[in-house]
C-alpha cells in the first residue's frame, strides 16, 4: 500500500475480501484523536451469578445463625448447608424497602417478587400498565451477555399467570417474575426441563442446522488477510502493535461466535421428563441440573431460579405438610403453625445443598465452580406473619472467582438496602453498576 493510500485511511476505512468487509481501529495513522483501548488477559474462569428465590418469608427464630463472624454456628434451618459452612456467606441486616407498602396498601407477596432483585417500587395495577424496574440479572447480562450463547436464562417451578390480578390489586407478572429486562418487561421464565434445556443446547435437530453451519463458516479475517497485511507494512510501528491487537481481538470475537453457534461436545446427559415433573423434588433437582450444565458449558452466566411463586400456596408432603405454605405462613404464633413452616423453610434449604454439591463437585481447572460462582438464595419478605421486609433470609454461597470472605455471619445495620449487595455481585461479574434500585453503595463482602 502506498503512503499515497496511506493517507486516505480514515476511521471508516475497511479491509475488503470475498463478498465481506472488516472496520479497521482507530490508528494513529488516521491523524485522528483518540486511543485504542488496552486489552487484558481474561481470567482463567468466568464468574457466574444465580439468583433464587423462595417465597412466603421464613420462621427466622430458626433461620438465623447464633454468633457472628467466623464463629457462627448454624441455626436449625441451616444446619443441612453444614458441609458448605465455609463456602457461604449468611447475611443479616439486609432490607428490600420497595417491598414495603409505601402508601400502596395491601399486597405485600407480589411486591415480595417484584422488589427482590429490583429494589424498586411496583405500580400497583392489574392492568397492562405494569412498571417496577431493572432487575439486577438483567443490568449483569446487559453488560456481559454477549460473552455467552444466552445473555441469561430464567427458570421456575410453577407457571404462573401473566396477566390479571393475584395479590391485593397487583398484576399476576409482579408475583410470577423476579427477573426484568426493563421497569416494563418481565423475563419469563421456564418451567419446562426439557424446554429449558432446548433453549440452552438446542433440540437434535437444531443442532444438526448448527452444525453445518459452522462447517461451512470461514474466518473473516481469512478473507481480509492479504489486505491486512498491506495496510500493516504501511503504518508505523506503534500501529502496526494496534493492528496485531485488534486481529487478535478479532479473531477471540469469532472464536465466541462459533462458541454461541454451536453445541457444546461435552454436556452432561440429563434424564429429562416430556412435561413438567409431578414431584416437587424431582422438578427442583432437574432445574438445578440445568442450571449447573448452563455454567459448567459457559452457554450463560447469568441466572435466576423461583422454587415458588409468590404467596404460593402448595402444599409439601415430603415432609409432612400438607396445609398450604401460604396460609401456613400466616402463623400467628401458633406454635404447630410455626413448626410446620420451618420443616419446609429446611427442606427447600436441603434442596438448594444438592445444587451447592453439585457446584462444588464440578471440577474447573484446579478449582470447581462453587468457588467460581456466586449463588443467592432468599426472598424480600423475612416474617411472613407481619410481613416484614427487613432483616431478610439472604445466604451468598460461592467464592465469586476468590474474590469473597465466605465462612461468616455477617449482620449490617438495618435497613441497609439488600440492592448494596447486588452492586457488589455486579462488580464481580465485571459489570459495574453505579446504581441499582433504592441502593446507597457497594455492599463490603
Amino acid at each position: 500500500m502506498s503512503r499515497t493510500l496511506l493517507n486516505r485511511l480514515n476511521r471508516r476505512t475497511v479491509l475488503r475480501g470475498v463478498g465481506t468487509g472488516l472496520a479497521l481501529p482507530l490508528l494513529e495513522s488516521m491523524k485522528l484523536p483518540g486511543v485504542l483501548a488496552a486489552t487484558t488477559a481474561a481470567p482463567a474462569a468466568p464468574v457466574r451469578m444465580a439468583c433464587i428465590f423462595v417465597a412466603n418469608g421464613a420462621i427466622m427464630d430458626k433461620w438465623k445463625p447464633t454468633g457472628e463472624g467466623k464463629e457462627y454456628q448454624l441455626s436449625p434451618t441451616l444446619e443441612p448447608l453444614a458441609a458448605f459452612r465455609e463456602d457461604m456467606l449468611v447475611l443479616g441486616g439486609l432490607t428490600q424497602n420497595h417491598a414495603r407498602a409505601n402508601g400502596d396498601g395491601a399486597g405485600d407477596h407480589a411486591r415480595n417478587a417484584s422488589a427482590y432483585l429490583t429494589g424498586a417500587q411496583p405500580r400497583k395495577t392489574s392492568g397492562a400498565d405494569i412498571s417496577v424496574g431493572q432487575s439486577i440479572d438483567q443490568a449483569v447480562a446487559e453488560r456481559i451477555g454477549y460473552l455467552t450463547r444466552l445473555p441469561s436464562i430464567e427458570l421456575g417451578i410453577d407457571r404462573g399467570r401473566k396477566a390479571g390480578s393475584c395479590d391485593s390489586g397487583y398484576s399476576c407478572a409482579y408475583s410470577s417474575n423476579i427477573s426484568w429486562k426493563s421497569a416494563t418487561t418481565p423475563t419469563f421464565k421456564e418451567v419446562n426441563p426439557r424446554s429449558a434445556f432446548e433453549r440452552l443446547f438446542g433440540s437434535p435437530e437444531t443442532a444438526a442446522d448448527m452444525e453445518r453451519r459452522i462447517r461451512n463458516r470461514r474466518s473473516i479475517l481469512d478473507f481480509v488477510s492479504e489486505d491486512a497485511k498491506r495496510v500493516r507494512q504501511a503504518v508505523s510501528g506503534a500501529d502496526q502493535r494496534k493492528l496485531d491487537e485488534y486481529f487478535e481481538s478479532v479473531r477471540d470475537i469469532e472464536a465466541r461466535i462459533a462458541r454461541a453457534s454451536t453445541v457444546p461436545q461435552e454436556i452432561p446427559e440429563l434424564n429429562l421428563p416430556e412435561g413438567v415433573p409431578s414431584e416437587l423434588a424431582e422438578h427442583i433437582q432437574l432445574m438445578f441440573d440445568i442450571l449447573l450444565v448452563a455454567f459448567q458449558t459457559d452457554s450463560t452466566r447469568v441466572a435466576t431460579l423461583m422454587i415458588a411463586d409468590a404467596g404460593s400456596n402448595r402444599t409439601y408432603p415430603e415432609v409432612d405438610v400438607r396445609d398450604g405454605h401460604h396460609e401456613l405462613s400466616h402463623h400467628q404464633n401458633d406454635a404447630e403453625k410455626m413448626d410446620k413452616i420451618a420443616r419446609v423453610d429446611q427442606y427447600l434449604i436441603q434442596r438448594f445443598g444438592y445444587f451447592l454439591d453439585k457446584l462444588k463437585s464440578t471440577q474447573e481447572g484446579d478449582s470447581n465452580l462453587l468457588n467460581n460462582s456466586m449463588i443467592l438464595y432468599g426472598s424480600a419478605i423475612s416474617d411472613a406473619n407481619r410481613h416484614t421486609h427487613d432483616d431478610l433470609p439472604i445466604i451468598l454461597a460461592g467464592h465469586g472467582g476468590g474474590t469473597i470472605q465466605t465462612g461468616q455471619y455477617v449482620t449490617h445495620p438495618n435497613e441497609t438496602p439488600l440492592n448494596n449487595l447486588f452492586l457488589a455481585m455486579a462488580d464481580r461479574m465485571g459489570a459495574k453498576l453505579d446504581k441499582l434500585g433504592d441502593s446507597k453503595g457497594v455492599l463490603e463482602i
